[in-house]
């Protein structure tokens, strides 16, 4: 807060405050003490963070007024928390309700100090400010402009340390849905694991902002709440918005990885992975997707691991990008399936899973050719694999089906090409095509007129000329491949759907259930 100058020059050392004042100090040592004039409307008060909007009158002792926001055009407005005023304000108004008007009785410690703010405050003053805490400006937490998760405070909490993801933290929630409580319990779970619990991304959210203690109500819109699915257990519909009043009770940081030994690095790699996998197991892809990609943050980069771990590293590391790509193929995020399954080839140039995966992946993206390839080198490393082997025949007839797609669409495109053609060379040397607007007797727009027809024609041939060509490669290559291939029996294209893949999802014994491409 900005004071103007004055001219007092000495404090009234002899001040006392009401009786009926209370002392809002953390220490109780009497250096703020709040009189209430008017009631506020609620039980809500500002949280650190939020912007209060207020009107206030600043007096010294003998009754001076030295500023004043009621002769300003618009309230004053500052962020709570944030150092921006003196600290009688910082304690005072987070103690306010809506509406309410307090009077401040603030010693010089909590104020402007043993030097003052001269010429209008004096050293070591005492100051009394009426504050008016008109409103305050609900917090978004959503990180977006979307307003989707907004933080009414109702009781702060102590400290400024907020739990992040990964930490343990117990809650205490309520979860509405018009005026109908559906969630009323305490719980205790990792953060980023919400999800496993019942418990909206939305909430997850707004708890990496809370402080011990902390009690909010929180404004959820569908996105981040139960989205479009809704929650039958508890009775949400899809594309409903919620309300949960939340208490953080406390909770436990964990361990940052810069603060790690290479040992704990990699135990903690495989308490996620394993973590991973169990989610895996449940169905819940998107979870185990998270703790995979966890995994990563700390065991990617080979920095700092003694030479005896780098094997386990790597090990580790090969097994938890193949189960991405696998959660990837589950979720139909086919694009980020393969690009998992290349940074395992890179660790790995051999590995089936790897190579299997990302042929699945190819063949989803319409690149039945290289996902042949894929397949075919799983088989010429393994050849007694079935579902590779039912992958190959696959991909040949996508090839046939997109072959086929191609001579329609080119056929198409010269049609169009051969029509244009024709106006031009007959419709207008006979003067039939209205469309056609020509000076006969301009040697230029005759010759330009040629060189356009003459560029078409030889795209035309161009274009015929090399699809011809491949067609006959891709003919000879099929002859050729025919008379290298084993004759396929009926009884070796089947697929044994609990083998499909090769391998499970990794070395935990986890089956994939990988379901092959059909016709």
């Amino acid at each position: 807060m900005t004071v103007e100058a004055g001219t007092n020059e000495s404090p009234n050392e002899e001040y006392k405050a009401p009786a009926s004042a209370l002392d809002v100090t953390p220490t109780l040592d009497g250096g703020v003490l709040k009189e209430i004039i008017k009631e506020g409307e609620s039980e809500e008060t500002p949280l650190s963070g939020c912007k209060v909007h207020v009107h206030y009158t600043g007096k010294l002792t003998d009754g001076t007024v030295f500023d004043s926001s009621r002769d300003k055009p618009q309230p004053f407005t500052f962020q709570l928390g944030k150092g921006k005023v003196i600290k009688a304000w910082e304690l005072g108004i987070a103690t306010m309700k809506k509406g309410e008007v307090a009077v401040l009785h603030c010693k010089h410690e909590y104020a402007y100090g043993i030097t003052g703010s001269p010429p209008k405050i004096p050293p070591k003053a005492t100051l009394i400010f009426e504050v008016e805490l008109i409103e305050w400006d609900v917090e978004n937490l959503s990180g977006k402009k979307d307003n989707g998760i907004l933080r009414r405070p109702i009781t702060n909490g102590t400290g400024i340390d907020s739990p992040k993801e990964l930490a343990e933290v117990e809650i205490h929630l309520v979860g509405e849905y018009e005026g109908r409580v559906f969630d009323d319990r305490d719980v205790i779970f990792c953060l980023g694991e919400g999800a496993d619990n019942d418990i909206p991304p939305g909430v997850e959210k707004a708890l990496e902002s809370f402080v011990r203690g902390e009690t909010s109500k929180l404004e959820l819109k569908p996105k981040y709440g139960f989205g479009d699915i809704g929650h039958e257990k508890f009775g949400i519909p899809p594309g409903a918005s919620l309300v949960y009043t939340v208490t953080l009770k406390k909770y436990d940081q964990p361990k940052d990885s810069w603060m790690m030994s290479s040992h704990e690095k990699i135990d903690e790699a495989k308490n996620l992975k394993e973590k991973g996998t169990k989610y895996f197991k449940a169905e819940k892809f998107d979870l185990a997707l998270k703790m995979y990609k966890k995994v990563l943050e700390f065991i990617e980069s080979d920095a700092g691991f003694e030479e005896e771990l780098l094997a386990d590293r790597s090990t580790v590391l090969l097994a938890t990008n193949l189960n991405i790509a696998m959660c990837h193929l589950k979720l139909k995020h086919f694009t980020e399936a393969k690009k998992s399954c290349d940074v395992a080839l890179d660790l790995d140039a051999n590995n089936l899973k790897a190579l299997f995966r990302r042929g699945q992946a190819l063949l989803q993206m319409c690149e039945p050719s290289l996902a042949r390839k894929d397949f075919e080198k799983v088989v010429a490393l393994e050849p007694t694999n079935k579902a590779a082997a039912a992958q190959i025949s696959v991909c040949t007839q996508r090839q046939r089906e997109l072959h086929s797609k191609e001579k329609i669409m080119y056929a198409n495109m010269f049609e169009k090409f051969a029509q244009k053609d024709r106006e031009w060379r007959y419709g207008w040397l006979e003067g039939e095509n209205p469309k056609v607007e020509i000076a006969p007797e301009n040697p230029e727009i005759l010759k330009e007129k040629e060189r356009q027809r003459e560029e078409k024609r030889s795209f035309i041939e161009n274009t015929a000329r090399l699809l011809k060509e491949k067609k006959q490669r891709e003919e000879e290559e099929e002859k050729l491949k025919k008379q290298n291939e084993e004759p396929m029996t009926k009884e070796n294209l089947l697929v044994d759907k609990e083998t499909g893949d090769t391998t499970n999802i990794d070395e935990s014994n986890v089956d994939s259930n990988v379901e092959i491409v059909k016709n």
